[in-house]
């Protein structure tokens, strides 16, 4: 891998290894509107991602103070997700696509959930489970990505939400200005959170 950049057809081999191994990766949204906050968010906990085929890979989408994700994909599906080795050979890899967020009383959620045995998602406040069908998958050679290294994750996300129950995770989610609405109006998670299907 690495060079002056290279399209792969699927998600599979080393590239597939490579993604996995990563313990952050980076979503890219944007709305449609041409003065519309485009939106870049870090997503880490280990065991929060998957690779589902070769073209679709899921993440959860845990308790926060804003849904711009699911807002823009809502509206319009468009995303790029971002893998960087930050260890051994520079590497960059993304993945553009159309990703959809699955929320808790779809039928499919509770199969989606399979794919993630390594994490408890209620004690994080899950609110959904981001599906993202690969269009195009590239990798450049990222030898300006440092070297750093990765010390574990933190707890403070699953101990400020373990508490929470469907009620109280419900009022938070309500009392935060941009959950239910973007920063530029369009609609987040839906609210009050749909009952598990669980």
């Amino acid at each position: 891998m690495g060079g002056h950049g290279k399209t792969y057809e699927r998600i599979d081999g080393r590239l597939r290894t490579f993604i996995e191994e990563q313990p952050v990766f980076f979503t890219a949204t944007a709305p449609l509107s041409a003065d519309g906050t485009v939106n870049l968010s870090p997503k880490g906990l280990k065991g929060s991602f998957a690779v589902l085929d070769d073209l679709t890979v899921a993440y959860l989408d845990f308790a926060g103070s804003n849904a711009e994700t699911v807002a823009h994909l809502r509206e319009n599906g468009r995303i790029t997700l971002m893998w960087c080795a930050f260890q051994g050979p520079p590497n960059i890899v993304r993945v553009h696509g159309r990703g959809e967020p699955v929320f808790r009383d779809d039928p499919r959620f509770k199969e989606l959930l399979g794919h993630f045995p390594g994490i408890d998602p209620w004690t994080h406040g899950l609110r959904a489970v981001v599906v993202v069908r690969a269009e195009l998958i590239r990798d450049t050679c990222g030898y300006a990505v440092p070297y750093m290294a990765y010390e574990g994750e933190r707890d403070l996300h699953e101990r400020r939400f373990a508490r929470e129950d469907d009620a109280s995770l419900d009022a938070y989610f309500t009392k935060k200005e941009h959950v239910a609405t973007s920063l530029d109006g369009l609609p987040g998670l839906p609210l009050p959170l749909p009952p598990s299907s669980m």
